[in-house]
Parts: structure tokens; sequence; C-alpha cells
């Protein structure tokens, strides 16, 4: 049994001043929000093998605010729900809990297709997914469980 984590970046500006998105900063509400989720993931015990984290600047100040020490992997950055599976399924050595902090439309994607149902990810929410599998690489679609979805609002 394996447990992935899709952690969705809190909410950030509309613009940044390179005008680059890749560059966008978190907002006043993101920096409240991702500290908020940092406290409730250690509330719960929730304990990760590896924290795979886009390296764009929202992303990373996400982790950061959170407690998380990620390792980053430029391929999370507007990728794909494929593009990330792949990543999923790439997942080496013994590890049982993954998480990535990344973005959408690529995380709700992912995150539907490994449930088998729609779900929206709003910013700073948090997606746990129970996956009846030995081996990162037969992540598949619809083969997960919903374990958990914390959304910050639910926080307050």
């Amino acid at each position: 049994m394996k447990n992935l984590t899709l952690f969705r970046h809190a909410k950030t500006e509309r613009d940044s001043t390179t005008g680059r998105d890749f560059d966008r900063r978190l907002a006043e509400r993101g920096e409240r929000d991702a500290p908020k989720m940092g406290e409730e993931i250690r509330r719960l015990g929730l304990a990760y093998d590896l924290v795979l984290a886009s390296p764009a600047a929202r992303a990373a100040e996400t982790a950061k605010l959170a407690g998380l020490e990620p390792r980053f992997d430029q391929r999370i950055y507007d990728a794909s729900a494929g593009e990330l599976l792949t990543i999923v399924q790439q997942a080496e050595g013994p590890l049982e809990a993954l998480m990535l902090v990344g973005h959408n439309p690529g995380f709700e994607r992912l995150a539907s297709r490994l449930i088998g149902q729609e779900l929206e990810m709003p910013t700073g929410s948090l997606v746990e997914i129970q996956l009846p599998i030995d081996n990162w690489g037969d992540a598949a679609d619809g083969g997960g469980r919903l374990v958990r979805f914390i959304k910050p609002k639910e926080l307050d």
C-alpha cells in the first residue's frame, strides 16, 4: 500500500514583479494558509518519506511556510496529470508516503484520475490518496481511494 499526497500551493498574487508566472509569490492569505496547513499536517501526525516540490516561487514558499523540506523537481511546474503520474510512477526506493507540492490544473486532474471521480482542489488544499500497490510504477487511473481532503478554509 502506498500513500500519495498532493499539496496545492497556497493563494498567490495575480502577477509577479518580473511578469513571469514562475515568479508569482504568495498573497497575504497564502502566507497565512500555508503555515496553518503545516500545523494540521503535524497535528494529524502525517509523515512523508519524500517531498517533491515545484521550484516555482509560490510552491517553494508554500512548502517552506508549511515546515516541509522538499527536494525541488522542475518537472512538477506546469505538468499535466499524465506527466505528474509519470513522476509518481518513477518514485524509487523504499518510499511508502510521497508528497508532491505544486499546481493546478495538473494536481486536481491527477487526483480525479486516481480516485475515479471529479475533485476540485482550491489553493492551499491537500489531498491524500491511498494506492493499493506495492510499487509506485503500478500507480494507475481509478486505483486510488481518497483518504483525506483538507482545505485551508476548514481550519479557520
